[in-house]
């Protein structure tokens, strides 16, 4: 984009973004794995069995339960390494004019709750009321373990391996719809227990997806993860094809939707497969693991779904079945409305 011309709002172009990033954490031996596209976490080496994976992350889109997002979106990206969250740090920015004593009780109140369901420790952060935003912001720091042999990168995928989607999409796009414009939905006809399970969704199914990774990981066979977050499961398919200079070829029918996405999406005219989707989980794994790992993330009462196959490892591509490109969303479709 031209210097002077604003930037639209959402993450930044993948290109300029690969740019920004080339060359940083270089030099230091101890980053295993530093920034890039499609990279969820950075991994250190600091000495013994365990390896520390960091994450940070802001909440920008909530406001209702926004320490819960907080919580569950960054210890998702701790997961897609085959890690565990255990420590979180987060900068609190409160809107000046608007917020009171009760909304940072109600917010530290969640983050606390999250944190205990996930067994993370809150160690730290920073909280101010600061002029310039009109909703709460949460910036969140999560640091993680992963075992040296447990380790898996979103730059792994190999040619032949299986791509695997959890859930439906788009948990996170279609709870926040319902909770951010509520209001206005009850103004159009949506009738409030259609809304009230739309909310539900955040927990139930949930955003998280500690426990399918955990699952996949212990079936074994996985060479990649990726949650799909900004962008949608498109974006996320080709964030994934980045790290690992993959061709992916993933049949959009094959793609779970959930109905009251599609729903709310038709109300809006936006695309499900750019709006924001955490709850999901892309797995990329060997193809004659696929079926075990299927297994036993059912087992845990979460759907598994084959998407799509890595065909080579020479260069980033994300085509449907006719060979045509799947379309990638540099802003997420709920910027539209939101």
């Amino acid at each position: 984009m031209p210097d002077g011309e604003p930037l639209p709002v959402g993450k930044l172009k993948m290109e300029a973004l690969e740019a920004l990033l080339a060359g940083l954490g270089g030099g230091d031996p101890s980053v295993l794995e530093g920034p890039g596209i499609g990279h969820d976490v950075a991994v250190l080496d600091h000495g013994g069995p365990m390896l520390l994976v960091a994450k940070t992350d802001p909440i920008t889109f909530a406001t209702d339960e926004i320490g819960f997002y907080a919580v569950a979106v960054s210890s998702n990206d701790i997961a897609t390494c085959g890690g565990r969250p255990r420590w979180m740090l987060v900068t609190a920015l409160l809107p000046a004019g608007l917020a009171d004593d009760a909304l940072a009780r109600d917010i530290f109140a969640q983050l606390t709750s999250a944190c205990t369901v996930l067994g993370v420790s809150l160690v730290g952060g920073h909280t101010e009321v600061t002029s310039g935003i009109d909703r709460p912001i949460l910036v969140a720091t999560m640091l993680g373990e992963v075992a040296r042999d447990r380790r898996v990168s979103p730059s792994g995928a190999r040619p032949g391996d299986a791509i695997l989607l959890t859930k439906a999409i788009a948990v996170e796009g279609t709870s926040l719809l319902a909770r951010e414009l509520r209001a206005d939905l009850l103004a159009q006809g949506f009738e409030a227990d259609f809304l009230d399970r739309c909310a539900a969704m955040l927990h139930d199914p949930g955003i998280s997806v500690l426990r399918e990774a955990e699952a996949a990981m212990a079936s074994g066979g996985v060479h990649a993860m990726h949650d799909p977050t900004e962008g949608g499961v498109a974006t996320a398919l080709w964030e994934l094809a980045v790290a690992s200079s993959a061709r992916i070829v993933a049949d959009p029918a094959a793609v779970p939707i959930l109905p009251e996405c599609r729903r709310l999406c038709d109300e809006f005219a936006l695309n499900p497969f750019g709006l924001i989707a955490s709850g999901s989980l892309l797995i990329a794994c060997a193809p004659d693991a696929a079926e075990a790992i299927r297994a036993a993330v059912s087992a845990q009462g979460i759907a598994c779904t084959p998407i799509g196959i890595v065909t080579a490892c020479d260069g980033a591509e994300v085509v449907d079945p006719s060979g045509a490109p799947w379309p990638r969303f540099d802003q997420d479709e709920l910027t539209q409305v939101l």
